[in-house]
């Protein structure tokens, strides 16, 4: 599918965004594990959370829809899982194989995993080491990869993980599996990722306790085998799905957007604190809490941003975000620098040169250091490319709003992936006053 940006005016208006994708994947997961009927209001439907939803109604768990956004769980209770009889496929979503690793390995079967080809390239091995320590066995491709059969066990083992890289998803699948484990198991973060999963858990009657170490990072321990609540979960909307409108608003002389309760997770906000730095004028309004999480409405401004630096150690609350920043970047006055962006590497593509490719060409000056990512901003950007987002659905979304402030239009290849996180964002984009349409190929 090809979509095609062309440059447009300011934007206005207030709009909801879909919800937050993490907490849709942990809410389903969650919900499957308590014993009885949970509520989720405000699940994102894009194709990334409707995998897991079917991934577990292969497993024995009823997963209903009733109006949009809001669906019944009928939790089968802490191992309660039942073997699938055929592989379970999860398209594009990283997030819903790595945890459902987590929960596969606490329940005494083997179950078959795959994945698009995006997905099946991945590297899973940072999430098959600690749960092959507690007990479960896998096959996988070379490299941990996917397709994969993970074998578990009723009788997993406690242990004390210390991850090498801040990442949720390992993180999220080790306590998952420890909710099969007697005893106590532990994660230990050389900086604190998203800890969606432990305010979840906790208000679902699971002992957890987190604490800073002495290095900066996170202490994550969960006492295993509860019996967990069903619950009302209440999804708040995506903090990096707004990121986009966000960033088309900021760089847009005259813009006003209204972004409606988004997730202000402390651990989430790092593109916004770091947009704010840049000069943009970014408000924060309404603030309540939703199902635990702090939400609000970001009121965004457009005016003149310029280059910022921004630090290693930020990574963790907004590894999303940088496609979209690196787009902020490229119309701000001066470099920008963005370190520390290895995680980059393994995404649904190789977002750091993936990016960088495509930046240069719209006409952007922009250098690859090690895994240091310096984009050098200009009034006028050229534009005028087609991008081959490689089905990556940050990827697409960000080069077309490159494309609504360039000086020439840009067509993105492999659109189709936006569905995944963000259903009907060009819809969105062009209430807000963006022009994206779609392309015949044989047009491009």
């Amino acid at each position: 599918m090809l979509l095609r940006a062309a440059p447009h005016g300011a934007l206005s208006g207030a709009v909801a965004l879909p919800g937050d994708k993490s907490i849709s994947h942990r809410s389903l997961m969650l919900a499957a594990m308590a014993v009885g009927e949970s509520r989720i209001e405000g699940l994102l439907e894009g194709e990334d959370v409707l995998a897991t939803a079917r991934a577990l109604r292969a497993m024995g768990v009823e997963v209903e829809r009733g109006a949009p956004g809001c669906w019944r769980v009928w939790g089968v209770g802490v191992g309660g899982l039942a073997e699938p009889s055929d592989v379970l496929d999860l398209g594009n979503a990283g997030t819903g194989a790595r945890l459902l690793m987590g929960l596969l390995a606490g329940h005494a079967f083997t179950s078959f995993m795959t994945g698009d080809a995006s997905l099946r390239s991945r590297p899973m091995r940072r999430v098959i080491e600690p749960l092959a320590r507690m007990g479960a066995s896998f096959v996988s491709r070379s490299g941990g990869r996917l397709p994969l059969a993970v074998t578990g066990r009723t009788d997993l083992l406690p242990i004390v993980h210390e991850s090498k890289v801040a990442s949720a998803q390992v993180k999220s699948a080790v306590l998952l599996a420890g909710l099969h484990a007697p005893g106590s198991t532990t994660v230990i973060e050389p900086l604190p990722s998203r800890d969606h999963s432990e305010r979840m858990l906790t208000a679902m009657g699971a002992t957890i306790v987190s604490e800073p170490t002495e290095t900066g990072g996170r202490r994550v321990t969960i006492t295993g085998q509860p019996e967990l609540r069903p619950q009302s979960f209440v999804v708040p909307g995506d903090p990096s799905s707004a990121g986009f409108p966000a960033v088309a608003a900021a760089l847009a002389a005259g813009s006003e957007v209204r972004l409606e309760r988004v997730g202000l997770n402390p651990l989430r906000t790092g593109l916004y604190a770091t947009l704010v730095e840049m000069g943009a004028r970014i408000g924060i309004e309404n603030e309540a809490v939703a199902g635990g999480e702090p939400v609000g409405d970001l009121v965004v401004r457009g005016g003149p941003l310029r280059g910022v630096e921004v630090p290693a150690e930020r990574a963790p609350t907004m590894i999303d975000e940088y496609p979209i920043l690196a787009v902020a970047a490229a119309f701000a006055e001066g470099a920008t620098i963005m370190r520390g962006l290895s995680e980059l590497r393994v995404k649904e593509s190789d977002r750091l040169a993936v990016m960088a490719d495509g930046l240069a060409a719209c006409g952007v000056a922009v250098e690859v250091e090690g895994d240091d990512l310096v984009v050098h901003g200009a009034a006028r950007v050229r534009g005028g490319a087609l991008i081959d987002a490689r089905l990556d659905h940050r990827i697409a979304m960000s080069f077309l709003v490159l494309g609504g402030r360039a000086e020439a239009p840009v067509t993105v290849k492999g659109a189709e992936a936006i569905e995944t996180s963000f259903p009907g964002f060009a819809e969105l984009m062009n209430g807000l006053g963006a022009e994206i349409t779609e392309v015949k190929e044989s047009l491009a």
